[in-house]
């Protein structure tokens, strides 16, 4: 595949980011609903919100992928670290470069605004995705996850 481009969204981007942000949400079996996806776009939008999307394109324009970053404190470094809360490419390009195109986007802007690590955390059943984080990282950190929900 030719060259991807990455971008941060802008509010033209809102109709093809959409089925995307479903597609997302559909992998992690996660309901969304109009108000949530809304609720996350003006995030996105917001220049002082922390949650900013990246969107990738093909050379034609189409959209193929997602990624949703934020940075975050880690106190015992002093500074920031990044973490991807979300990332999804559609599944037809998968294997074609797009999460490279968004992950090199990634470091670069880990690299601009000095953060220390970029983070993220994936289900055990994301086996493609897993193998693809492999790659860059040489396998998972040795934290664990826990949730403590608020129900």
């Amino acid at each position: 595949m030719e060259a991807i481009r990455v971008s941060f969204v802008t509010a033209d981007d809102k109709p093809e980011w959409r089925p995307l942000f479903d597609g997302y949400a559909e992998f992690y079996k996660t309901p969304v609903t109009d108000e949530i996806a809304d609720q996350v776009w003006d995030w996105l939008l917001d220049p002082d919100h922390v949650l900013e999307g990246l969107i990738a394109r093909d050379p034609d324009g189409k959209a193929l992928g997602i990624a949703h970053v934020r940075a975050c404190p880690r106190s015992l470094a002093g500074g920031y670290i990044g973490f991807l809360d979300d990332m999804f490419v559609v599944p037809e390009a998968r294997g074609t470069g797009v999460a490279d195109a968004l992950f090199s986007h990634l470091k670069t802007l880990s690299q601009e605004r000095g953060w220390s690590a970029l983070r993220w955390i994936t289900q055990h059943f994301n086996e493609r995705g897993r193998g693809f984080y492999d790659r860059y990282t040489g396998g998972p950190s040795d934290f664990i996850v826990y949730q403590l929900k608020s129900e």
